[in-house]
């Protein structure tokens, strides 16, 4: 394992919190994070010992900020804001998208701005690191003043209230803190306010969807490369000119990968003179409709991760004394590009849809449905049918949710971002997307053996290959759910893309060559 990250001081990337959230590495706070934070909680000390008016140590919250609280109440207020906040409802979100919610948490709090005990983070800290996680329902956020019912329920545990995970198996907190030698912690002034006001609810689900998005666009270039191959497509929409005269990131890197997934295939060159003129827009325009998937994904990777390093609660104390109160915790600059993610998901289940029709079209030397023997065969008519349904299911979740709101705590919080709706729809097409691709990725492998003994690339013969290892050719109707959920764990597990590009890579072939703001860190 490598050297630790230091919470509060390293930058966090979407590939750090996973690689955390994952146990590949683990996180510390070192002595500068410790002094910054302890001088905040002092400031925080100091402010309940004078008696100043501050809103969220000694006032209520939301409608009652005007409302003031003794300094014996500011430690009971604490404990009452993470019940009174607990009204989420609906199904746990997973284990991991919690656990990403505290490693979050714990960065933004170790920077030094919200007052809270040190002793508080290590409590946190040890949730992490045992992987006793808390569980979170899915729905109760609006995404201002933050994610607060879900952040709520995060930290109910801190307290010996709530639900844990523990080993794939739900139990009260308080049974599996006895379990550890461990006692509910009682919090202090601002502290509850601390933990349950900031993003990091619907900043689970960008970082998810980071990798996630990042990985069906790298499947989809594959893909489609292997739908226009057994297509006989044509690459001259590829050429690296063309591009360069509209030159978005995200378009010229789909039509290299292109080029370079298509160089020395004997299928590609088999046809150079057919005197076919152009290609259907699903396999002409990849790079286009693809790219601006892309262009969009990295928008949704750079502010993900510009929110990875912010400080979202309030009211945040700052190292002069001063304390201000704003409006940090307002999810709309993450709403709107995962709405943006969201369609640019759909868009690529879209294309590839449109690409699975094809190739049971009958045209081009195929089969009508990709069998030879038909009629008493439907052949890969059915599956097409999924596509089309996820295909729509998905446009229907394409409303943004940042474009809605609704005032809350009688007006006082007037207008919120619904930022933690757009986490969840987008989590939803993905897995829509993945189960699409997977069903191209099927249609592809089998229409692809209609042009042997032509061989395609190197690169795509051992996409092919892989695919070949758990589903095979099909000369007749079979239950095709079965291979569908076979193809569907290959991608979601990453493990088609890694392997066709770890092979690509041994072959001295990088994809990705000169794009590098399109990796995944």
């Amino acid at each position: 394992m490598s050297d630790p990250f230091n919470y509060g001081e390293d930058v966090l990337t979407p590939g750090v919190a996973l690689a955390l959230a994952r146990g590949s590495l683990s996180g510390s706070i070192n002595q500068a994070a410790g002094r910054r934070i302890q001088q905040s909680r002092d400031e925080v000390a100091e402010i309940v010992s004078q008696n100043k008016t501050v809103y969220g140590i000694n006032t209520g919250f939301g409608v009652l900020a005007d409302t003031k609280i003794s300094e014996e109440g500011t430690r009971i207020l604490q404990h009452k804001i993470l019940q009174s906040h607990s009204v989420g409802v609906g199904n746990p979100i997973a284990p991991f998208l919690a656990k990403l919610m505290m490693i979050t948490k714990v960065h933004a709090l170790a920077k030094g701005y919200s007052g809270i005990h040190p002793a508080t983070l290590d409590r946190i800290r040890w949730h992490i690191d045992n992987d006793i996680i808390p569980l979170v329902p899915e729905k109760g956020s609006v995404g201002a003043s933050g994610d607060l019912a879900p952040l709520a329920h995060l930290f109910l545990p801190l307290i010996g209230l709530g639900e844990v995970w523990v080993d794939g198996r739900i139990f009260p907190a308080s049974v599996a803190l006895d379990q550890n030698g461990l006692k509910p912690l009682q919090l202090g002034p601002k502290e509850g306010l601390a933990l349950i006001n900031g993003t990091q609810f619907m900043l689970a689900y960008a970082v998810a969807a980071v990798e996630r998005l990042h990985f069906c666009l790298e499947a989809a270039d594959l893909i489609g490369a292997m739908s226009l191959e057994a297509l006989t497509g044509t690459k001259a929409p590829f050429d690296a000119r063309l591009h360069d005269l509209r030159p978005f990131k995200g378009n010229q890197l789909v039509a290299q990968r292109l080029r370079l997934l298509l160089a020395g295939s004997e299928i590609m060159q088999s046809h150079v003179d057919c005197g076919r003129v152009q290609d259907p827009y699903s396999l002409r325009c990849m790079p286009q409709v693809h790219g601006a998937s892309r262009n969009a994904w990295l928008h949704l990777k750079e502010v993900t991760e510009i929110e990875l390093n912010a400080v979202t609660d309030n009211p945040l104390i700052f190292p002069d004394g001063d304390t201000l109160s704003g409006g940090n915790f307002h999810g709309q600059p993450l709403a709107i590009p995962l709405d943006y993610a969201a369609i640019a998901a759909a868009e690529a289940g879209n294309i590839s849809d449109r690409r699975c029709y094809l190739l049971l079209e009958g045209k081009w030397g195929l089969p009508l449905l990709l069998m030879k023997d038909t009629g008493l065969n439907s052949g890969f008519m059915i599956p097409q049918y999924t596509t089309a349904a996820l295909v729509t299911e998905n446009k229907t979740l394409c409303f943004p949710a940042s474009a809605d709101s609704i005032p809350t705590s009688l007006g006082q919080e007037d207008h919120v971002s619904m930022g933690s709706v757009s986490g969840r729809k987008l989590e939803q097409i993905l897995e829509n997307l993945e189960y699409i691709l997977s069903i191209e990725l099927m249609t592809a492998c089998q229409a692809i053996e209609f042009r042997r003994p032509l061989r395609s690339s190197l690169v795509l013969e051992h996409a092919h290959e892989f695919v070949r290892q758990e589903v095979s050719f099909a000369k007749e109707d079979r239950i095709f759910a079965e291979d569908i959920a076979k193809i569907k764990t290959m991608i979601s597990s990453f493990e088609f893309v890694k392997s066709v590009t770890h092979f690509a890579e041994k072959n001295n072939t990088n994809l990705n060559k000169g794009f590098e703001a399109f990796s995944l860190l």
